[in-house]
């Protein structure tokens, strides 16, 4: 191995909050060289992101730092902003998680790169446009001219990634930082977005810091990795002995958390809860004065399925494909054609009032817990939102309810006063099931209920659902990309590709024998 470009030695890093200290790092030590791939792995908190925002000072004034960080034999801790001007964007450069959070959304792709380009080459002019062009090329993305122009918002998220890649790549940086740069994205983009990278690796010869707690693209990536909790470095070494050989308890149950198992069969007389017949979704593209319908966006296309009650109907694809759009239909919160019908009664022509009643006895957990939480409200008061809404069990004490649904979901009653920030990733998600499952509904919509989650955090989700599901017998409609967690969940999958439902059956035939080409692709860019 070369010598390393990135030395961190005995890497310390504190936060000052309300005169108290608060460590996130405590003695961390790691080498990155060129033409090699390092990965930080730990779940949430384990200052996986801290130890690689303090290589180029990112931490903020909150943040104390010690220890030693040297690129290319400098040291960084206590640099001037000279230098870490210079070094930063330049010679190590970041990809992040979100490239929706860190593109400007008033800026087209052209000036955005342009900035970064006139900032640390003085490009500007034709000479910075033919540089664009050749890093666009160089990232994949197809057609690059007539994407100069588009703001963020008209690219795809595997689009969007890849022009945030473009911009690290720029002034050809000697080290690649990439913070959980494919979490947000589908298997099959997830999987060029690897393969890009690993490509660029060896075309630039960089040194790249890969972060995730995603272990199996750790397997697919690292040359090596260090395995982080609570701040350190638990374990270490070259990414086959580590997979083959976990020495430290920590990095064998990481190793091991990954959902497994099935779902309980269900009942031969369960009843029907939800079906539709040829479901379509159209959505007008109208232009000019008139706003004349001149075409459609075909989101959902003669979608037909059956689920009953204690079933699953994994609904999978990439983004776009109209998973999220077909289960709005079903629960009537969008506009839509064909049949649909709840506990044997057809509601699509129901009235808005005619609706109301149903509405407790169809919820829906959203992917992002964050987001989908408000953040002024307590955690009683975000589970029992729906009971005073829908005036369920209006005789009863709101607080025994919210005690018992939390107890349910395993979260501590004792914690229901505080506020959604106050809590972890896992916990928000937990609150977010207790605040759909304390209506006792019939059908939950779960769109991507775990993709922002841990793997261990994940585990422990599913097996939740799967109990909750058992005990009251809920019919779901759950949306992934992530194939692993929808085998361990489903009785039925239903594959969609750009608004077509192109297979659909047992899950079992789905996954020990899919029929068509693109399940088959996608089953691929999940090994």
């Amino acid at each position: 191995m070369t010598d390393p470009i990135l030395k961190v030695e005995n890497l310390k890093v504190s936060f000052r909050q309300d005169g108290a200290l608060t460590d996130a790092v405590r003695g961390v030590s790691f080498t990155v060289a060129r033409g090699e791939t390092v990965a930080l792995v730990g779940e949430s908190g384990s200052g996986k992101s801290v130890s690689a925002l303090s290589t180029v000072s990112l931490l903020g004034d909150s943040a104390e730092v010690s220890g030693s960080v040297t690129y290319d034999g400098q040291e960084m801790i206590g640099a001037n902003d000279a230098l870490l001007r210079k070094v930063r964007g330049n010679d190590i450069s970041f990809i992040f998680q979100e490239p929706m959070t860190s593109l400007n959304p008033l800026h087209t792709i052209e000036k955005q790169l342009t900035e970064s380009l006139a900032l640390h080459q003085g490009l500007a002019g034709k000479a910075a446009r033919s540089r664009i062009l050749e890093l666009m090329d160089k990232v994949g993305i197809r057609d690059a001219e007539s994407r100069l122009g588009a703001y963020p918002h008209q690219l795809s998220g595997g689009q969007r990634q890849r022009v945030m890649i473009a911009m690290a790549l720029a002034n050809q940086p000697d080290v690649l930082i990439a913070d959980e740069p494919t979490t947000a994205l589908d298997v099959t983009i997830q999987a060029q977005i690897l393969n890009l990278l690993a490509d660029l690796k060896k075309t630039e010869n960089m040194g790249m810091l890969f972060i995730t707690h995603d272990l199996g693209i750790v397997r697919r990536i690292a040359d090596r990795v260090f395995v982080m909790r609570h701040g350190e470095v638990v374990e270490s070494g070259p990414t086959a002995e580590i997979f083959a050989n976990p020495q430290h308890e920590y990095t064998k149950v990481l190793l091991s958390a990954e959902p497994s198992g099935a779902p309980d069969a269900v009942a031969v007389d369960a009843p029907v809860v939800a079906e539709t017949e040829h479901l379509k979704v159209w959505f007008p593209i109208t232009t000019g004065l008139m706003r004349r319908v001149t075409g459609h966006v075909k989101a959902v296309n003669d979608a037909s399925l059956t689920v009953r009650a204690g079933e699953t109907m994994g609904i999978v694809g990439e983004s776009g494909s109209g998973k999220t759009t077909l289960a709005l239909a079903v629960m009537r919160l969008i506009a839509s054609e064909g049949r649909i019908v709840y506990m044997g009664q057809d509601v699509r022509k129901w009235s808005t009032r005619e609706l109301r009643r149903l509405r407790s006895e169809m919820q829906i957990v959203f992917q992002d817990p964050f987001g989908s939480l408000s953040p002024r409200m307590t955690c009683a008061q975000i589970i029992a939102e729906g009971l005073t809404v829908h005036k369920v069990d209006a005789h009863r004490d709101r607080r025994e309810l919210v005690s018992e649904v939390m107890v349910e979901v395993g979260l501590d009653p004792a914690t229901m006063d505080r506020y959604p920030h106050e809590f972890s990733g896992g916990q928000r998600q937990r609150i977010a099931i207790a605040r759909a499952m304390v209506l006792r509904p019939n059908l939950v919509v779960l769109d991507e209920p775990t993709s922002a989650l841990d793997m261990t955090v994940q585990v422990q989700i599913v097996e939740l659902l799967r109990n909750l599901q058992k005990k009251y017998g809920l019919a779901y409609l759950f949306i992934s990309h992530d194939l692993k967690v929808v085998r361990a969940m489903s009785h039925q999958v239903m594959v969609m590709k750009q608004g077509d439902v192109v297979e659909h059956g047992s899950a079992a035939e789905m996954f020990d024998n899919p029929q068509t080409e693109y399940t088959q692709t996608l089953l691929q860019a999940t090994h």
